[in-house]
């Protein structure tokens, strides 16, 4: 079955996409800092790894409805305005994290701001991003702009990743460690200012594109089905979230946390150079195929992590993960954005995203808890196992859905 696909009349322009890229970038690099020092900042100031899990899960539960509630009013509001709402909630978020020491006032921080505890392809301006992005793509070109989107964001991230390190040269300047996190929560609110000066560089993004009377129309059940899929692939990865991978890492191994920075950062730069490539054998194997056959080796190697006999070999193995199991990110979005309406495409976003985010938001809790039983590699193998569930459901129910490039 081929979904047809036209360009809104109001697209934006490719300097529009190079703000986009910029804003991502920013934002990118603050994730890849925030991620590996959130948990070693909250272990800092005495909270067990059960409370750490619940603050994750608090983090990514506010992402998903916030990001439900923008889906839904995006397609009847100016994107640009949303944006900047955005990047305003980014900056707060910033100043908030090292002003609050309790479990209750970090939690309702988490919860609202934008910390994101993942690997950063969940937020409430990820959608937004996407469907601006989307608004000036052709059939042809549209898996490689989200490839682009997301190489820049992978490659954000890798960077700083290496940032998290910072803290231990601080302390080599005489700054204590809890002063080193709060200094580098305030960079992150720095970033949120950066992306809203781009963001409001961007035109409104409203134009004379039609509005739908309702958020989802004819593809209403596509959506739906694909939102369901990617719950059950999302709370799968919430098992192992960066944040909690950090955690594992730190007390199964003692890593150190200039080596954990090190670790992320290469695993981040595999991650974004998959993308080019995965846009290169989407061409070649489709969509849905692209997205099957590299994440089930991916899984395959987080489980075998879980029983690694040492540092060096569970490194090895969670980086031949890393080369791979990103390399869905930029062919879902693609065929998220090809197989609706570009009337849809705000919600369909959203749709999508938000059910990865509550999936994901349930499963840090329980991840904390495994990781306190004697084997501590339990939330690694089931992350791995329901990751290959949903990879066999996804080719089952999707193979015959085809994007407009892929039409016979």
């Amino acid at each position: 079955m081929a979904i047809s696909s036209r360009l809104c009349a109001a697209v934006i322009e490719p300097s529009d996409h190079a703000l986009l890229y910029v804003a991502r970038g920013l934002r990118g690099f603050g994730d890849g800092f925030a991620v590996i020092l959130l948990p070693a900042y909250l272990s800092a100031i005495g909270f067990s790894t059960g409370e750490i899990g619940i603050i994750v899960s608090a983090s990514l539960l506010g992402t998903a409805l916030l990001t439900l509630a923008i889906g839904f009013v995006a397609p009847r509001h100016d994107l640009r305005s949303l944006l900047l709402g955005g990047a305003a909630l980014m900056a707060a978020t910033g100043v908030a994290f090292p002003n609050v020491t309790l479990f209750g006032p970090i939690a309702i921080v988490a919860f609202i701001g934008t910390i994101n505890p993942s690997t950063g392809d969940l937020g409430v301006l990820v959608p937004l991003e996407h469907a601006m992005l989307a608004r000036g793509a052709s059939d042809e070109d549209r898996t490689h702009v989200f490839a682009r989107y997301s190489l820049i964001g992978a490659l954000s991230m890798a960077a700083g990743s290496l940032a998290a390190a910072l803290p231990d040269a601080m302390a080599l300047a005489g700054i204590g460690t809890l002063d080193a996190f709060r200094i580098m929560f305030y960079v992150y609110a720095v970033l949120g200012v950066g992306a809203f000066a781009l963001y409001r560089r961007l035109p409104h993004a409203q134009g004379d594109t039609p509005r739908a009377a309702t958020p989802l129309g004819p593809s209403r059940g596509i959506v739906y089905r694909l939102a369901a899929l990617f719950s059950l692939d999302a709370f799968a990865g919430g098992f192992v979230v960066q944040s909690l991978l950090a955690l594992w890492l730190f007390e199964r191994f003692d890593m150190s946390l200039a080596a954990a920075s090190l670790f992320f950062f290469w695993a981040s730069t595999l991650s974004a150079f998959s993308y080019p490539v995965a846009a290169w054998l989407a061409k070649r194997i489709g969509l849905v195929n692209t997205m099957v056959f590299t994440h089930i080796p991916s899984s395959l190697f987080l489980i075998l992590a879980a029983f690694a006999p040492n540092l060096t070999v569970a490194i090895a193995l969670l980086t031949l993960r890393a080369a791979l199991s990103q390399m869905d990110v930029p062919t879902r979005t693609s065929y998220v954005m090809a197989v609706v309406t570009p009337a849809e495409r705000p919600a369909a976003a959203s749709v999508t995203a938000v059910p990865r985010s509550l999936a994901s938001s349930l499963s840090p809790a329980l991840s904390g808890v495994l990781l306190a039983t004697p084997f501590s590699g339990l939330p690694l193998i089931a992350c791995g196992v329901l990751k290959i569930a949903y990879d066999l459901a996804l080719l089952y129910s999707f193979r015959h859905t085809r994007p407009p490039e892929e039409e016979a």
